[in-house]
């Protein structure tokens, strides 16, 4: 069984105080909802757990009625660190489950056909992780300075998104792993690394983008309606 888990824990601080972006409205529906309308046109995705803060439990359970999100199996709350609401949607997910899609619901974007493409890879390899290779030239910065350090070469460079897809019993032992370490990760696809797992990625859009900051809202609006 493939699962999906979209995870939309997070305290949205840099949107403002009391905003919880996942659930704003986008146009005619909630953020959340447009990564839930995806997993269920994806055919490749058996069923869904979804992660919210303790407090939008009951929210999340109307949001999915009212929108008829029929594959969604769970919804659960999540932890103080992403790997911790990972861990809790992985539980919620079935010993039946072998294979997982993970994303984040602040992607509205996301396409039936791209959450496809990382499980296809990672049932070949493992692995799959949606990410976009780098153009701009990028610039490290030394200390807590404005001054550069040195240019990275760009050629090797991709920003990694979601969705991220894995054997579940690569990324159970990958969690494992940061948590009897003590280490935070910001995605997935870390945790496999520090784990020593290879992780593989997959092309993707730029306009995948995730919602972090006010504006970013009318942008994926205009993306939406392309």
């Amino acid at each position: 069984m493939n699962i999906g888990i979209i995870v939309a824990g997070g305290r949205s601080a840099r949107m403002g105080a009391g905003l919880d972006k996942a659930f704003m409205n986008l146009g005619a529906k909630p953020v959340l909802v447009y990564s839930l309308d995806a997993f269920e046109k994806c055919s490749v995705i058996d069923a869904v757990v979804l992660v919210v803060r303790k407090d939008r439990l009951a929210a999340a359970e109307g949001m999915v009625q009212v929108f008829g999100c029929s594959k969604v199996k769970a919804i659960v709350a999540g932890g103080a660190q992403r790997q911790v609401s990972v861990a809790n949607g992985l539980a919620a997910a079935g010993d039946e489950a072998r294979f997982v899609c993970i994303h984040d619901g602040s992607r509205p974007c996301v396409t039936p056909e791209l959450i496809a493409d990382t499980m296809k890879t990672a049932r070949r390899y493992g692995s799959g992780v949606a990410a976009v290779k780098i153009v701009d030239t990028v610039k490290e910065v030394s200390g807590s300075g404005l001054v550069v350090s040195r240019t990275l070469d760009r050629s090797r460079l991709w920003a990694v998104q979601t969705p991220q897809a894995f054997k579940i019993s690569i990324l159970s032992d990958a969690l494992d792993h940061v948590r009897k370490n003590k280490v935070s990760v910001t995605d997935d696809a870390s945790a496999v690394e520090l784990a020593g797992g290879e992780v593989r990625l997959v092309p993707s859009s730029w306009s995948n983008i995730k919602i972090t900051l006010p504006e970013d809202l009318a942008l994926v609006e205009t993306l939406l309606k392309s």
